[in-house]
């Protein structure tokens, strides 16, 4: 990781993104997590991983621009990989995935076509456009949602803080895009 460059007002620097200061951000805490999340979506829909097929091998960037950091996911059943990563250090990906983070929760949880998306300028795609149709097809083929089955990991509060996000995307969805 490159120093932050000191800045004579003694503030950090902004991330692009964001807005919010560039600060060392700890994604190693969020990695276990993310391993488990990944493993159990793995147990409980196998089928996403079979219907990918050659693009199993691919590294997908998830890019929640409004967040300080991306998602880095490759979807290989016997070596799955799905950890947080900083912006500035983005490993080699085969295709890149970035939308604000509530747009691309509705994309998980059954709420959005991602085709609309991307057409109304909601999404960004790079990269291997063939691995992320793919991806979505995947994705859209499980039934239910699989934002809610990560939030029944954790219980109560992970239900809690997908209804709250739920909420919000709702309020979202009605306000006027800039």
């Amino acid at each position: 990781m490159s120093p932050t460059p000191l800045l004579k007002s003694g503030a950090a620097p902004e991330t692009p993104h964001t807005g919010l200061p560039s600060l060392p951000l700890p994604l190693f805490l969020l990695q276990p997590i993310l391993g488990h999340v990944v493993a159990r979506i793995a147990r409980l829909y196998p089928e996403i991983f079979e219907r990918l097929g050659p693009h199993q091998r691919a590294t997908f960037i998830i890019d929640p621009v409004n967040m300080p950091f991306a998602l880095a996911l490759r979807p290989e059943p016997g070596n799955l990989m799905f950890r947080a990563v900083s912006r500035s250090e983005l490993p080699k990906y085969d295709a890149r995935i970035a939308g604000r983070f509530l747009d691309l929760l509705r994309l998980v949880d059954c709420g959005e076509d991602g085709d609309a998306m991307f057409f109304s300028r909601g999404l960004e795609i790079s990269g291997n456009v063939d691995a992320v149709v793919t991806l979505r097809n995947a994705l859209d083929n499980v039934d239910g949602s699989i934002a809610e089955s990560v939030a029944g990991m954790f219980g109560p509060p992970g239900r809690l803080a997908l209804n709250v996000l739920r909420r919000m995307s709702q309020q979202d969805e009605k306000e006027p895009r800039a």
